[in-house]
């Protein structure tokens, strides 16, 4: 007898570790879950996530593509933020264009932008060389400033049959209040 209850109470304790460790596991895999899937949107382009990129080495092609642009500014933030005008241009050419924001408020306040690429399926192909979003920024009170971003669309789109048909792709920023100081 007491030797099937030493074996019961190391067989318990295993047990009891094994799902000690899963749960602490499972925790490590949840806090490393949002970088990770923002590393393979980043990669792949998935969900309309742009490219970062430092020039274009392919050139151009005879493809002409639009680029609109839309912002949106939380509540939270108050900032007026006006997009820049479309541009029409060929695929692989690169391209510099200046969203215009304004703090509207009476203290210094620091912004950041989440951007996204639509349709979806193009946000692959969308390389950013320099972009405002790529770090936060900060306003005086009443400072209205040019943001530039310099893009180009890979021409690397052609060769995807699923985008024969797209000849218009939007890139969207949503700006928020930051959490860090100045805002």
């Amino acid at each position: 007898m007491a030797l099937s209850g030493l074996i019961s109470r190391d067989r318990n304790s295993w047990i009891a570790y094994a799902l000690t460790g899963t749960v602490l596991g499972m925790i490590g895999v949840a806090y490393a879950a949002v970088p990770l899937y923002q590393i393979f949107c980043s990669a792949t382009g998935y969900g309309g996530t742009t490219r970062e990129a430092t020039d274009n080495p392919k050139g151009a092609i005879a493809r002409e593509m639009t680029v609109r642009f839309d912002s949106n500014v939380d509540n939270g933030l108050p900032w007026k933020v006006v997009p820049a005008r479309p541009i029409t241009d060929k695929v692989g050419a690169v391209d510099t264009i200046n969203f215009v924001a304004t703090n509207l408020s009476d203290k210094v306040v620091t912004g950041h932008a989440i951007y996204n690429v639509s349709p979806e399926i193009a946000g692959s192909y969308f390389n950013k060389i320099q972009c405002f979003c790529f770090t936060e920024q900060t306003l005086q009170p009443g400072e209205t400033v040019q943001m530039p971003v310099v893009f180009f669309v890979d021409p690397d789109l052609d060769k995807n049959q699923d985008l024969d048909t797209i000849k218009d792709i939007t890139l969207s920023y949503t700006f928020y209040a930051s959490d860090n100081e100045g805002s």
